[in-house]
Order: C-alpha cells, then sequence, then structure tokens
C-alpha cells in the first residue's frame, strides 16, 4: 500500500510513533504527540515484542504474556498523554523476530505518512549511536521518518533543509515547504561542496539554492541560504547548531541514488550526530 494521493508531508494525517519504553524513546514520545496535536493527525503507538528461542510451549507463552504486559504498561501512559492534549490515538503491539521489519510492516498497513523513533545514547560507533533498527526501518519505510534524541523540542524555530538538486531533495523541499507553513517556521537553506569541487559545482549549488529559495518564497516562507564548505553530514550538523534550528529535513539518498540507506550515508551521519531532531523524506 503506498501512500495515499494529495498527502504531502505537511498534512500527516497519520503518524505511527514507534516506542521501546527506553529513556531513548522520550524525546519521541513527546515529539509524536506534539506533532500529532499541532497537525491534527491520528496518532498510533506501538511497540513490539521480540520472539524468545530459548524458551517453548508454556514458559515461551508465560514469558510473552509478562512481555505484553509491560508494553502495554509503557504504552498506556504515552496513550493518556495524547488523549489529554485532544489527539485521537490507538495502541498497535507486535510479535516478531526483528522489530525494524515490524515497524516497517505496520506502516504501510496503517497507510501512516510518518514513523516516529527515538535515538540511542552517544556511542563510539555510528551503527550503535543511530540504532540498527533505526537505519534499518529508514532504509525499508514507504514514509518519511523523524529520529528525535531525547532532548530534541521541535518548536518551529528554524528549518534547516540541505539540497542538492537531485530529486530526493526536490521531494524533501516540497515536505519542507508544507511543514513551515504548518508550523510557522522559517527555513535555512544549506548546500554542501567540499573545497576540492570544481568551481561548476559551486556555481550549481547557487543554482538550486537560488531556485528552491524562490518556490519557498512564493509560499510565503522566511528564507535564507548559504553554501558551506566541508565535509556533508558534519557541516549540516555544525549549521544546525550555529543557527539554533530545532528540525533538519533531508532527503533519504543524496546524488549517488542509493536504494538503502547505509552505514556512513550522508542521511545516517547527520541523525547521529545531530543534536535536534531529523526528518529524512522519502519518495
Amino acid at each position: 500500500m503506498g501512500q495515499r494521493k494529495g498527502v504531502g508531508l505537511g498534512q500527516l494525517e497519520k503518524i505511527l510513533l514507534a516506542s521501546d519504553g527506553s529513556e531513548f524513546s522520550a524525546g519521541a514520545e513527546r515529539e509524536g504527540i506534539n506533532l500529532a496535536r499541532l497537525l491534527g493527525s491520528h496518532l498510533y503507538i506501538m511497540s513490539v515484542v521480540s520472539g524468545f528461542p530459548e524458551f517453548d510451549g508454556v514458559a515461551l507463552q508465560d514469558i510473552i504474556k509478562k512481555e505484553e504486559d509491560k508494553a502495554h504498561a509503557y504504552m498506556d501512559p504515552i496513550k493518556s498523554k495524547a488523549v489529554e492534549v485532544g489527539v485521537k490515538c490507538e495502541k498497535i503491539l507486535r510479535n516478531g523476530e526483528t522489530p525494524y521489519q515490524e515497524i516497517v510492516d505496520t506502516a504501510e498497513e496503517q497507510d501512516v505518512d510518518l514513523i516516529v523513533m527515538g535515538r540511542h545514547g552517544k556511542k563510539n560507533l555510528m551503527r550503535l549511536l543511530v540504532g540498527a533498527s533505526t537505519a534499518q526501518v529508514i532504509g525499508d519505510a514507504h514514509c518519511s521518518v523523524l529520529v528525535t534524541p531525547r532532548e530534541s523540542k521541535i518548536e518551529g524555530k528554524n528549518i534547516l533543509l540541505a539540497v542538492d538538486g537531485s530529486p530526493y531533495s526536490d521531494r524533501a523541499t516540497t515536505a519542507a515547504m508544507n511543514l513551515a507553513k504548518r508550523l510557522k517556521a522559517p527555513i535555512t537553506l544549506i548546500s554542501v561542496v567540499y573545497s576540492e569541487h570544481k568551481e561548476s559545482r559551486r556555481r550549481d549549488a547557487e543554482t538550486v539554492l537560488e531556485r528552491t529559495k524562490k518556490l519557498l518564497e512564493v509560499e510565503g516562507i522566511s528564507v535564507e541560504s548559504r553554501i558551506v564548505t566541508g565535509r556533508y553530514a558534519e557541516s549540516i550538523v555544525k549549521t544546525a547548531q550555529d543557527i539554533g534550528c530545532d528540525l533538519i529535513m533531508v532527503g533519504s539518498h543524496g546524488r549517488t541514488g542509493l536504494k538503502k540507506l547505509l552505514l556512513g550515508s550522508v542521511s545516517e551521519r547527520v541523525i547521529g550526530l545531530a543534536q535536534c531532531a531529523v526528518l529524512v523524506v522519502k519518495g
């Protein structure tokens, strides 16, 4: 099942909040509820109980029941908080060997517009920092994914939109335009060039920025733009910190056109390094 026709990211009619009840899900829980409230979205709160291959028979059923009870115990307060602020929501509990696949399947079955997930704590390895499940969800999901560090808050201060002229960044531009209108937020455009890039690449970046800026300004959005020289992900994250933005938006793939989000890719590095929320826009 694909995304509903005519439903842009700005509408976000359906949001799927994936939580495991850990401290790393706190930001996702807060921002999932907040976005659903601001945008009038229907919120699905889901968790996954994984398999226990070392057990079987009655023992297995007993353990699964205990884990399901635990999941409901931390999902119930989330639902209560959402209901208190007027958000329509429901819980979904899945049982499966691979949590990320259960999240992806649920998102497609419910035809959601956005998945909201937490990010792991500060680790030395990027895969641990981002979380294998989070990276796999981004790679396989049919819809966009918002990854939120524990302390991040989306308040509409400033949206940083990375553009490179690819179809993926064009989709991110459309999504940013819709979301900025709803959040009444300004947008800062950034295009990154490496120092070894030829001058033609910088001219291309200037052209993309100018085209994108005009498109957004026509829609009544306050826009600034800048070209930054340096490593792509690091430059995006540093700029986000410098301007105090509370949301970074990137396309799911860059100019390389990779079909999956791979370890070390720009999107994943941005997620891993950023102090604010990162929204990866899918096609």
